[in-house]
């Protein structure tokens, strides 16, 4: 016997939980010895959900939740559609705040009971 699909969270709902688990992996990374930079980088080419930096990097981090692994999981929901508007949004970032640090995309899955799969490098910036 299959679970019905429960109705979708309303806007307003799902986005107050995004930026709940967008807390919880930005406090997650600071116990990790990460520094927050910058939080909601958005441009017209889409969002950054956090910027930190790591020693002498700079890492734009996307942040997915997902209540199953139904499809995959959070992880598996970075694909390469998505990898790539999220290096036009790092461009965009770098142009309004030049760096000389090393960049780097990491990857902060959660899954429905708060586990957290932090994937360092999760992809290449191709700049």
């Amino acid at each position: 016997m299959t679970k019905p699909d429960l109705p979708r969270p309303r806007r307003s709902d799902r986005r107050a939980l995004g930026q709940r688990k967008e807390r919880l992996a930005e406090s997650f990374l600071i116990a990790q010895g990460l520094r927050s930079v910058a939080r909601n980088h958005r441009c017209r080419f889409g969002e950054i959900d956090l910027v930190m930096r790591e020693q002498d990097t700079l890492v734009f981090v996307e942040v997915r939740y997902r209540r199953s692994n139904r499809f995959g999981g959070a992880a598996a929901s970075v694909d390469t559609h998505k990898q790539h508007r999220l290096i036009q949004a790092a461009r965009d970032y770098l142009m309004r705040h030049p760096t000389p640090l090393a960049c780097r995309f990491d990857v902060v899955a959660i899954g429905a009971a708060d586990e957290i799969q932090w994937i360092r490098q999760a992809f290449s910036l191709g700049f």
